[in-house]
């Protein structure tokens, strides 16, 4: 991670720290971020989709992910050894920023609902209008947490711990306390307020 960091500050972006990572900006827009996990260290651009990687050496930083791609290294000797070819794609990113280019999102307009979800909407008209009302990408982020519980239970339990959120027309990642320097997404002042109360 050092070692990335050395090359990001190199080629002259901003270090910031946001999502609990180091994160890196070009004119207070996000370029790149570090990460660590267990098998690896890896370099997400937040645009990456938008890279010409004729190399093919980006992954999807997800299955879900329609937009970043990341650089997975296993030893700091990789990074050293693609130095130039990991700078050049930062370059790019930044090019891509500067250039104003935006990823094109695919709206899935038929997602497929757990069964709770939609029995919860059955049950209760205003809770589906609510959720009928939320855009597209704020759907879809909530089927993906609902779906993605293993036991009907808990989709159960995620489900209704939402329901007032949802109800609000936020989203699961959206402030809800009002005091976040990111709006509409939650940076977690709400967990600063709790601890003064």
């Amino acid at each position: 991670m050092e070692a990335l960091r050395h090359i990001l500050l190199h080629c002259g972006l901003t270090e910031e720290y946001k999502w609990k990572q180091a994160c890196y900006t070009h004119h207070g827009k996000n370029i790149a971020i570090i990460g660590s996990f267990k098998d690896f260290c890896g370099l997400a651009f937040f645009k990456g989709v938008l890279l010409k990687d004729e190399e093919k050496l980006l992954v999807a930083a997800g299955e879900n992910s329609q937009s970043s791609r990341l650089f997975k290294f296993t030893a700091v000797d990789q990074i050293h050894a693609m130095e130039a070819t990991i700078k050049a794609y930062i370059f790019e990113a930044i090019e891509v920023v500067k250039a104003g280019l935006k990823v094109e999102f695919k709206k899935s307009k038929n997602l497929d609902f757990p069964e709770e979800l939609l029995q919860k909407m059955d049950a209760e008209p205003v809770f589906k209008a609510a959720f009928e009302s939320l855009t597209p990408g704020r759907q879809r982020a909530y089927n993906l947490f609902f779906s993605g519980a293993k036991q009907s239970t808990t989709r159960t339990a995620r489900i209704e711990k939402y329901v007032d959120r949802i109800l609000k027309g936020k989203g699961i990642n959206d402030c809800v306390c009002g005091h976040s320097k990111r709006m509409p997404n939650c940076d977690g002042s709400h967990k600063y307020i709790e601890v003064y109360k």
